[in-house]
């Protein structure tokens, strides 16, 4: 599965939404707050591999499902 639909399942199933933009803001849109976002961290680092480092932890990484994959994706490109 990509790493974009992953992203996506998790925040549907642990956070009980319907249907959520790839692009849309997790904050803005009220889908997760802090809490939340520490949840999809460590999501990423169990499930997905990806040891996400505490300066890592800012808006352009983490707040859709778009910049959360792109993230992935760029953390995984340094490693390969």
């Amino acid at each position: 599965m990509p790493v974009q639909d992953r992203v996506m399942q998790f925040i549907k199933d642990t956070f009980l939404i319907d249907e959520v933009a790839s692009d849309e803001s997790f904050l803005a849109s009220g889908i997760l707050d802090s809490l939340g976002i520490m949840q999809l961290v460590a999501f990423v680092e169990s499930e997905l591999g990806v040891k996400v480092p505490e300066a890592d932890l800012v808006p352009e990484n983490f707040d859709s499902v778009a910049r959360v994959a792109a993230y992935i994706e760029r953390m995984r490109g340094r490693t390969a």
